[in-house]
């Protein structure tokens, strides 16, 4: 009889094991996924941050400027934050196309890459 249950053991334990790897492999491929996505992030942070102080730094020459021509920086600094207030106005009303779409497709990438079939 327990010759009859040996390769039921035997499956039992193939079984486990194949779960096991499958398992493993869920928590590679999210840990890759995270890994990635993490990374990218920080580096758009980064990104935007030097952007931001560019962004403030050239506001700040651009009042200079403005006034200087004008003879008046508190006109120039009300110029220019009209100006950025307009590009941000733009950017609001333009945020679904600009953001979320590609913010979507870029997480659709990171945790579902397409495999090409040559590595299959």
């Amino acid at each position: 009889m327990s010759e009859f249950l040996e390769p039921l053991g035997d499956l039992s334990q193939t079984a486990k094991e194949y779960i096991d790897l499958r398992v493993d492999e869920v928590k590679l491929k999210t840990a890759k996924g995270l890994s990635v996505s993490i990374g990218r992030i920080l580096s758009y942070i980064v990104l935007l941050s030097v952007a931001a102080n560019l962004l403030l730094v050239l506001s700040f020459a651009a009042v200079l400027f403005i006034g200087d021509a004008l003879k008046s920086y508190g006109l120039a600094a009300l110029i220019v934050s009209a100006a950025l207030a307009i590009l941000l106005a733009v950017l609001f009303l333009l945020r679904n196309k600009l953001f979320r779409g590609g913010f979507v497709k870029l997480f659709v990438k990171l945790f579902f890459p397409v495999q090409d079939e040559t590595q299959v």
